[in-house]
């Protein structure tokens, strides 16, 4: 079940963030799912580095408003970096 878990919580997460970011990202469902997963990991990693007890949950893969909440800023964060990883110079 914790995979399926984090399957939805990553879909939900990517979903949120990919609606959230301007600009188009592009990527399929599968792609929106992978975002969500590993910015669920950034996110819950992020928030247990800076002391908030709720967000230990989106390293698990519950699914729970902050866990949710972290979860969509880690994704939002891994937008905005694979944007400039991937910007073509002018």
């Amino acid at each position: 079940m914790n995979i399926i878990a984090w399957l939805v919580l990553g879909l939900l997460a990517g979903a949120i963030a990919k609606a959230i970011y301007p600009g188009s990202q592009g990527g399929g469902i599968i792609a929106t799912i992978g975002l969500g997963i590993l910015g669920a990991m950034l996110g819950g990693f992020l928030g247990q580095s800076l002391g908030f007890g709720g967000a230990g949950a989106a390293s698990a893969g519950a699914l729970s408003i902050p866990a949710v909440f972290f979860a969509v800023l880690g994704a939002i964060l891994l937008i905005f970096i694979w944007g400039l990883v991937t910007r073509r110079a002018v």
